[in-house]
């Protein structure tokens, strides 16, 4: 980063808490007095089979943001450049075999309504609607070969977030909570923050803690609206609820819930169930403070596209917007992670009203993406940035993702249909390799160029957790007879990806 860039104004470095100079120590005594500290504090995550409450290996990352864009972002309109569709523009598209698309037949030849060009010292060539990004390229991994399981938003949004195609099991965020617990126990430790316009496929299933304790379920905090968090205070207009009422309700309610509970050891339900309301007890105190974006100098507010005038956005959506609208959320997570969330899932693209605005664009690649790619890049470049200056980026794991991509060939004329085939994402930060690419697709973005080596979300999910310490095939919960995991039986850490 060049000395003109605006995060050298200031270096953010909060003073060192007792747990995270233990943290800093690395391993031997300062991981085994963290883990120690942790276990007394009840805040590391209940037997499993392989118990991952030691960490097996040295974590390089304590702490993950995902960046999922809802409806399918398009890899070849974004950061899969393909010259090839820009020479044959219009031809017809024959890929030489079959092809199982989601609406109608095969269009022809479409290329890219943006230009290209290469980024940074690794030459990483990027739409010119995710510029601002270039400037972050020598920091991202890209991966080109990734392959879905489904071209159905519903399975396929459920497989990147948690690993499997059908509902019923817990979120990446439920499972890093389980496994290495909270940092910080007045805030949540898995947050999600949806579209305000619209929920993802499958809804809150995707961020569910399933068979695990409901204690590491994802907590939903609506960032730019007027109650973010739902039912954390008690109504104004109630009239009868005092603070010593409702301190008193909640100390009668919690000796009900003890004598309950020890009538029924084994039960671990009502005991996270004890845990949650407590949590929402302290994160009265803790969460309006983390959510108070007015806290921000005014620069670094621009960085991030926010837009705090008093003016009115024009009627349509358009870029301006959206870039305040993910500019909170992106700030909202940095806010976050330095006080201890260990895990923070960002949507984005989930409006279906008309005109609709989300990542879906069977009608209008360009209508579509357009506005939410230049709504995305400025404030995720900046989160980026921000992040490595404060010293948080060495730790913190970034990735993006979506479920799958796009066809190369035009649907209607101007939109794209769903190609599950093959698809990118890309990760930054927390030990990852910055500067490359991993994988790479054909040259129409088709599939991968080699088909027999191919990255699949469980590839990238195990890399994950080995970056946080922990062995995929350990973090383990016995579920109706089998030791469920993140990755199912599948996975390999992405040896190339590790710094």
């Amino acid at each position: 980063m060049n000395n003109t860039s605006p995060w050298h104004r200031s270096s953010v470095h909060a003073p060192l808490t007792r747990r995270e100079f233990l943290w800093r120590s690395g391993g031997g005594l300062g991981g085994i007095a963290l883990a120690s500290l942790l276990n007394h504090d009840q805040l590391l995550g209940g037997p499993t089979t392989g118990s991952a409450k030691l960490p097996p290996t040295r974590p390089r990352a304590k702490r993950v943001i995902q960046l999922f864009m809802a409806g399918a972002a398009s890899h070849v309109d974004l950061w899969d450049y393909k010259p090839f569709l820009e020479k044959h523009h219009g031809e017809k598209w024959d890929p030489g075999e079959a092809v199982e698309l989601f609406q109608d037949g095969l269009g022809s030849t479409f290329a890219s309504p943006w230009k290209f060009k290469p980024y940074g010292q690794s030459g990483k060539h990027l739409s010119e609607v995710v510029a601002p990004l270039g400037r972050c390229v020598d920091d991202m991994a890209f991966i080109h070969n990734l392959v879905g399981k489904s071209g159905v938003h519903s399975q396929a949004t459920l497989l990147q977030a948690t690993g499997f195609l059908t509902p019923g099991f817990p979120g990446m965020g439920c499972w890093t909570s389980y496994g290495l617990g909270s940092l910080n126990e007045n805030l949540p430790t898995f947050v999600v923050m949806p579209d305000l316009r619209g929920m993802p496929s499958n809804g809150a299933k995707n961020w569910d803690s399933a068979f695990l304790p409901a204690e590491h379920q994802g907590t939903l905090i609506r960032v730019g609206s007027e109650n973010p968090i739902e039912a954390l205070f008690p109504p104004t207009d109630s009239g009868y609820i005092t603070p010593q009422s409702e301190t008193d309700g909640l100390a009668a309610l919690e000796r009900l819930n003890r004598i309950h509970a020890a009538a029924r050891p084994g039960d671990q339900r009502l005991e996270a169930r004890i845990r949650t309301y407590e949590l929402a007890a302290r994160m009265q105190l803790a969460a309006p403070e983390a959510l108070d974006l007015s806290k921000e100098p005014a620069w670094i507010q621009e960085a991030y596209g926010i837009d705090n005038s008093t003016k009115k956005w024009p009627s349509e959506i358009n870029a301006p917007e959206e870039t305040d609208i993910m500019g909170r959320k992106c700030l909202t997570a940095r806010r976050l992670i330095e006080r201890g969330v260990r895990f923070v899932q960002i949507w984005s693209g989930n409006d279906n009203s008309f005109p609709r605005r989300n990542w879906d664009s069977h009608e209008n690649i360009a209508q579509d993406h357009g506005p939410l790619a230049m709504g995305m890049a400025k404030p995720i470049a900046a989160l980026i940035e921000d992040l490595k200056q404060r010293g948080l980026l060495e730790d913190t794991i970034i990735l993006w993702t979506t479920e799958f991509g796009r066809m190369p060939c035009a649907q209607g004329g101007k939109g794209r249909d769903h190609n599950p085939f093959v698809f990118t994402n890309w990760l930054c930060g927390g030990g990852i390799r910055g500067g490359i690419t991993h994988g790479e697709s054909d040259q129409w973005g088709y599939k991968p160029a080699d088909r027999s080596n191919i990255t699949e979300v469980y590839d990238i999910h195990a890399t994950l957790l080995h970056l946080l310490g922990i062995d995929h095939t350990r973090l383990t919960f016995r579920h109706n007879g089998v030791d469920r995991r993140l990755t199912d039986v599948h996975g390999e850490v992405i040896a190339p990806l590790l710094a």
